[in-house]
């Protein structure tokens, strides 16, 4: 391992998270506004005795109350879950929703029936609710990236740099060493000397997709710097990295502007030199 990327390694921040990572509670209330007045519905089953007879009055009033049923085990609707049946049989979580008799099994056996009659819970908007926060976890790596983004944006801008975001490798026809697949950069910055196209990620704990990313990189930049007007650029920080170090290192070896957050400026101050083009 060389010096140069020791301290590469040394750079790499714990975090990116600023407090608005953790819980997205916009597209969680829009989430439970979705289903408000099935699961408004659905707490008259709290507190009764006698629950075979409460849902079966209930689905008689409106059986689409019970489409909701998935969310209260959190699962969602779309990740169309399976399960064994009473008859050894593999079947659709949801086909359980289709009668009171069906409804009342999957009631029992989930555990909320005890739920329902002891009334641990006082209104099913606001379980839900809390069940959506608890869902929204699994959206945190994808606002990592955003973080990401957001902070090399806040660079940029500080420097007075223009550039643009999300922008098509159809744009430069003249590259055609990526092939049919369509990519799109997250920043692309031209000066006089060269079109830089950017990638960016954050990395706070391991995982496949972190070699994934480096073998990606270290494919499409050679495919890019071959134009003598272009060159690719990765700026990637986070200390999930240091468990795919070696995979990193390879990267680093192959692709000449790989930067975090902390050597950032440095690639600031070069493109500034080349006299950054503003509004192209």
């Amino acid at each position: 391992m060389s010096e140069q990327f020791k301290i590469f390694l040394s750079q790499l921040s714990e975090t990116n998270a600023t407090l608005d990572y953790f819980t997205d509670f916009k597209k969680i209330k829009g989430n439970v506004n979705k289903i408000s007045i099935k699961l408004n519905q659905l707490n008259y089953l709290i507190g009764k005795e006698n629950l075979k007879e409460a849902v079966k009055e209930l689905y008689e009033e409106n059986p689409k109350a019970f489409e909701v049923l998935d969310i209260l085990i959190a699962i969602r609707k779309n990740k169309n879950a399976k399960t064994f049946n009473k008859k050894g049989e593999i079947v659709m979580l949801d086909s359980y929703f289709t009668s009171p008799k069906s409804i009342f099994e999957y009631i029992e056996e989930t555990g909320l029936a005890v739920v329902f009659r002891n009334k641990d819970v006082t209104n099913l908007v606001d379980y839900v609710f809390g069940i959506e926060v608890g869902l929204d976890t699994n959206a945190r790596k994808n606002r990592g990236g955003e973080n990401m983004s957001k902070a090399v944006s806040l660079f940029f801008d500080k420097a007075k740099v223009f550039y643009k975001k999300e922008v098509s490798n159809t744009a430069f026809p003249e590259i055609l060493s990526l092939g049919a697949d369509v990519k799109r950069f997250d920043f692309v910055i031209k000066t006089k000397k060269k079109t830089y196209l950017i990638e960016t990620n954050f990395y706070n704990g391991g995982g496949s997709k972190l070699n994934e990313t480096a073998r990606s990189y270290s494919d499409v930049a050679p495919k890019i710097n071959q134009y003598k007007n272009y060159e690719f650029v990765w700026i990637t920080d986070g200390q999930g990295w240091l468990s795919a170090k070696n995979k990193l290192e390879e990267a680093y070896n192959i692709i000449p502007s790989l930067y975090n957050l902390t050597t950032l400026n440095n690639f600031i101050e070069k493109i500034k030199s080349e006299n950054v083009i503003s509004e192209w």
